[in-house]
């Protein structure tokens, strides 16, 4: 099928494009490349360089490639920025998908993927986390995402859009090629991973007197191929459904580990010695999210190949190592 891919050039994207080229799609990537990386976009995808906020833009893209599903990356995504900056993170997050949902609809696309988060569930009432649990965001950013998933609901219901959200936990590792490459980085495991490599002096954890085991906050980490995975899995599904059809699922390995944990795992990869400052915590900063992820397993058959923390740090290592690594 044709599918149009906002925000694949950036890092979860661009790992979903490449996938979806192999698996023989036609792909369109749409990105304003603020965070993305063009050489990200495999040369068998056609890139347009355009934001997600530009219905016109949008309109000329959609009336040119007719995708046939869309997948939405395009997000801000820190989520202690998006409680010192709210409105940045409404604006784009929210009204640039309520841009991107009203061409969906005027172009006839009945197929949608939204990359959402486990930041709707706030601090879970038990662990692990069902698709079925309150939502209740203690951020900005998770907020932004879930209006979105709202609209989503509405829009399935009134106009019969078929769609899938994906509730990510924490998407981490690299392929070969393909890693995290923000600047500046804002995630635990490519900054620790920064502190072996000589780029910075130490890594700082924010909080250790939360309800956990080592009074560190506790995330489930998710190989970015594995989570890529699942998104074709979904794209499919829908496809492969005549009626409008309504997905949610969590993403992630149902294991957590500690932010004291994920350091030492990291020197034991690389070798070296990561030294850590201990500051106060963040606001929005939820103690425990592990995901439950047996819906997505049974319904799309989906199996994290990587769920070791050890394999997917060492592929995070390798890829900054390497010359791929090495920020525009």
């Amino acid at each position: 099928m044709k599918v149009l891919v906002t925000g694949g050039a950036g890092y979860i994207g661009s790992v979903v494009v490449s996938q979806l080229v192999e698996a023989g799609h036609d792909v369109v990537v749409y990105d304003n490349l603020s965070k993305g990386h063009r050489e990200s976009v495999p040369q068998s995808a056609l890139l347009v360089v355009g934001d997600v906020g530009d219905r016109a833009k949008l309109d000329a893209t959609f009336a040119e490639h007719r995708p046939e599903a869309v997948m939405h990356f395009a997000a801000w995504i820190e989520a202690g920025e998006s409680m010192r900056e709210p409105a940045k993170f409404f604006r784009n997050n929210t009204a640039n998908a309520l841009t991107l949902l009203e061409t969906v609809l005027a172009h006839g696309v009945r197929r949608f993927v939204f990359s959402s988060t486990a930041a709707l569930y706030g601090d879970p009432v038990s662990t692990p986390i069902r698709e079925e649990d309150r939502l209740l965001p203690t951020n900005a950013y998770g907020e932004s995402k879930l209006l979105v998933e709202q609209m989503l609901a509405w829009f399935h219901r009134i106009h019969g859009l078929s769609y899938a959200s994906l509730r990510y936990f924490n998407a981490a590792g690299a392929t070969e090629t393909l890693g995290e490459r923000h600047s500046p980085e804002t995630h635990l495991i490519p900054i620790i991973l920064q502190v072996a490599n000589g780029e910075r002096s130490h890594i700082s954890v924010f909080g250790e007197d939360y309800p956990t085991p080592d009074g560190t906050c506790v995330r489930d980490y998710i190989h970015v191929s594995d989570l890529a995975s699942a998104h074709l899995l979904a794209v499919q599904r829908l496809y492969a459904v005549e009626e409008p059809t309504r997905l949610i699922y969590n993403l992630g390995n149902g294991h957590g580990f500690s932010v004291k944990e994920v350091i030492e795992c990291a020197r034991k990869v690389t070798g070296h010695a990561i030294p850590t400052v201990f500051e106060a915590r963040r606001a929005g900063d939820p103690a425990i999210l592990v995901a439950g992820s047996e819906k997505a397993r049974t319904e799309l058959g989906w199996k994290p190949k990587h769920a070791e923390l050890g394999e997917i740090i060492g592929s995070a290592w390798r890829y900054l190592r390497s010359s791929s690594a090495r920020i525009d």
